[in-house]
């Protein structure tokens, strides 16, 4: 099942006796959790009706006694356990799943690992109820999740606002979150939230960011490439020089991408380099300004300033010279 499909069953009070999550993102895993542990049992009933087990305080043992049990004046027991990759051979559990009374409803949260989907465990688990993989999401998949979030909450986000927060915030999907439950505080509802939004909101300067430096190195503006790397240099903590060199690697593995893609359209391109159509023309521009042997060269200078962002043969260099070496060698 989807992450999707599962939330709309809890929606629709369509309820499994066992719900075993698992994998990289715990992003989803607690928001399937919470949404078990907010909806299905009123307050009264959560007293004598819902118990949270943590996963070092317990084993297989104590968890299916648990779940064996039934629910006092109740419909459902709900157990919850938390931090559930700490037990000990939780696949020895699998004999005891039938055993489980459909009145109860088992959340194990198996944070940032998964079990083998080649045993009978997981077999078991994937055929008679529910068995979900939480994959981390990649960075170009963001913008649209972002975008999704919003939809859901009646809220429009710009494009520019869109990609400065991806760009700024990463893959960390509860950060990401928190950053926009925020924005939803603070701007009106029937206002599509812009780049002014989010800079005054989350502190993300709308001139001074990685979509701007990567603007700047399509159109080769070098003045302000080189504002906006002394702004890094001059405020590290929130512009690490790796995360910038990350998200440059991904740019020109995108040029890449282009330059070997069939369809050159701005929709057919856009699909092959996984980003919005609207964002086309700055890499249409680009490509123009970087061949493929300039683009294998940019990546080698990202290569050389990743060793360097880790300290590897820099002496007492600082960031902002870095930067600015960096941001030298790969638009000259």
């Amino acid at each position: 099942m989807t992450y999707e499909q599962i939330l709309t069953d809890i929606k629709n009070k369509i309820y499994h006796p066992v719900y075993f999550l698992m994998g990289e993102e715990p992003y989803f895993i607690d928001s399937i959790s919470d949404a078990i542990e907010s909806t299905v049992l009123d307050e009264a009933d959560k007293a004598f009706n819902q118990i949270i087990l943590y996963g070092k305080d317990v084993n297989v043992h104590d968890i299916v006694t648990q779940a064996r049990n039934f629910p006092m004046m109740g419909n459902y027991l709900v157990i919850i356990v938390k931090e559930a990759q700490d037990v000990k051979q939780i696949e020895s559990m699998e004999p005891f799943l039938e055993m489980i009374p459909k009145t109860t409803i088992l959340v194990i949260d198996y944070k940032y690992k998964k079990i083998d989907k080649r045993t009978k465990f997981a077999k078991t688990l994937d055929k008679d109820y529910v068995l979900f993989e939480s994959k981390k999401m990649y960075d170009s998949d963001i913008p649209k999740w972002i975008v999704k979030y919003l939809e859901n909450r009646n809220y429009k986000i710009s494009q520019k606002a869109c990609q400065m927060l991806a760009d700024f915030l990463g893959n960390d999907l509860q950060k990401v979150r928190n950053e926009l439950e925020k924005l939803i505080v603070a701007v009106p509802q029937k206002k599509t939230i812009d780049d002014n939004d989010v800079e005054y909101n989350i502190g993300i300067s709308k001139d001074f960011n990685v979509f701007e430096l990567q603007k700047a190195i399509c159109y080769g503006d070098f003045p302000k490439a080189v504002q906006i790397i002394n702004y890094f240099g001059d405020n590290t903590k929130d512009n690490p020089l790796i995360a910038t060199v990350i998200i440059l690697y991904g740019f020109y593995c995108k040029l890449l991408k282009l330059h070997y893609s069939t369809d050159k359209s701005r929709n057919g391109a856009a699909s092959v380099l996984g980003v919005n159509p609207f964002f086309m023309e700055d890499y249409f521009e680009a490509a123009r300004r970087y061949d493929i042997r300039k683009c294998v060269q940019c990546i080698a200078v990202l290569r050389e300033f990743d060793l360097k962002s880790k300290g590897y043969n820099v002496g007492d260099v600082s960031q902002k010279e870095l930067y600015r070496e960096m941001i030298y060698k790969l638009m000259n």
